[in-house]
């Protein structure tokens, strides 16, 4: 009895008076969850630090009251009609903030890692804008996002482009510096027929001039385009290298309708070339082949566009290729 009264006994004496507390004289050594942490890796201490920490910023970007405190901000700031540089940023926060529970599912912004949205017009003077622009300027940086997604970008290489002024034939395009996952309504540049900048847009980056020649090549030539994907991703290349081009031999191919094919040579700058891209292309095909480089397609619609493309992407990957592939052995 009394070993099992002295095994018990785990307290520490209480500080002498006038003395200052030490840190072990409020802890019990003892205590299970204290030689956990003490026995614990640094590394691993380190980490669930880190997940304290996050824990804690999460409880606080989900509170109700820090959201009421940054729409009060945000609408404040507004209402004075100033855009600081960090408003901006506070209405990304409050939109992730927003967007933060799907399905029922509480996410943590931090561990999302704040993808910006594509609508970030926020503070934008939009009366500068023609009619149905800023639709259009969301559209186009959803489908370069879309394509990053399905892996068809090659890097930034690819270029897509869509008309929003048909009287003034202004063009957006996205420029070169910025990968596709970052496209944003906001950072989209709007140039003339002749690539000549009209609105920079919210990035001081540059575009192409030689990647953007055949999308003004047909863009004058075809006013009932208003978005051209180009991409030339490794089964679009394969194909525009082959002599066959794509075969009418699965739904998708058909879908696509008359196939334009045009012998590319790396840019289109001279007239004789743009007067032939237009020539091959002709008023109806919505497909154009530019051979050993890729594939461009057209629609009215920025979704005609990229549902035209997502049918090339098939019928050249997956219905096409033991076809392709006979010819190659055949002809070699």
């Amino acid at each position: 009895m009394s070993t099992n009264n002295h095994q018990e006994v785990v307290t520490t004496p209480p500080p002498a008076s006038g003395t200052k507390e030490r840190y072990f004289d409020r802890i019990d050594v003892n205590d299970p969850e204290y030689i956990r942490s003490r026995n614990m890796s640094p590394d691993l201490r380190q980490d669930f630090n880190i997940l304290e920490q996050k824990k804690r910023v999460t409880q606080i970007l989900q509170s109700p009251a820090f959201k009421e405190e940054l729409e009060s901000l945000i609408t404040e700031q507004q209402r004075k009609g100033s855009v600081p540089s960090g408003l901006l940023a506070l209405r990304q926060i409050a939109d992730f903030f927003m967007t933060s529970s799907v399905s029922g599912f509480s996410t943590s912004p931090l561990s999302l890692g704040m993808v910006t949205p594509i609508n970030d017009l926020y503070g934008v003077d939009l009366s500068a804008m023609v009619k149905g622009e800023k639709q259009m300027r969301c559209k186009l940086a959803s489908v370069y996002r879309l394509v990053d997604l399905f892996s068809w970008a090659h890097l930034a290489n690819s270029y897509i482009t869509a008309r929003v002024s048909k009287e003034q034939d202004h063009i957006l395009i996205m420029p070169r510096g910025l990968s596709f996952a970052e496209a944003s309504a906001s950072n989209l540049v709007k140039v003339n027929i002749i690539g000549n900048v009209i609105e920079q847009g919210s990035t001081n980056l540059r575009i192409d001039p030689s990647g953007f020649s055949p999308h003004a090549a047909i863009y004058s030539m075809r006013p009932d385009i208003r978005c051209v994907v180009h991409v030339h991703s490794p089964a679009t290349a394969a194909v525009s290298s082959m002599k066959c081009g794509i075969l009418p031999i699965s739904q998708e191919s058909l879908l696509l309708g008359d196939v334009a094919y045009y012998n590319y040579h790396g840019s289109i700058d001279e007239q004789e070339e743009r007067i032939e891209l237009q020539k091959v292309l002709g008023p109806t095909a919505k497909v154009l082949v530019l051979r050993n480089h890729g594939v461009l397609t057209l629609g009215e619609t920025v979704e005609e566009a990229f549902n035209h493309m997502y049918n090339v992407q098939y019928a050249v990957k997956s219905r096409s290729r033991p076809f392709h592939v006979l010819e190659v052995l055949t002809t070699s």
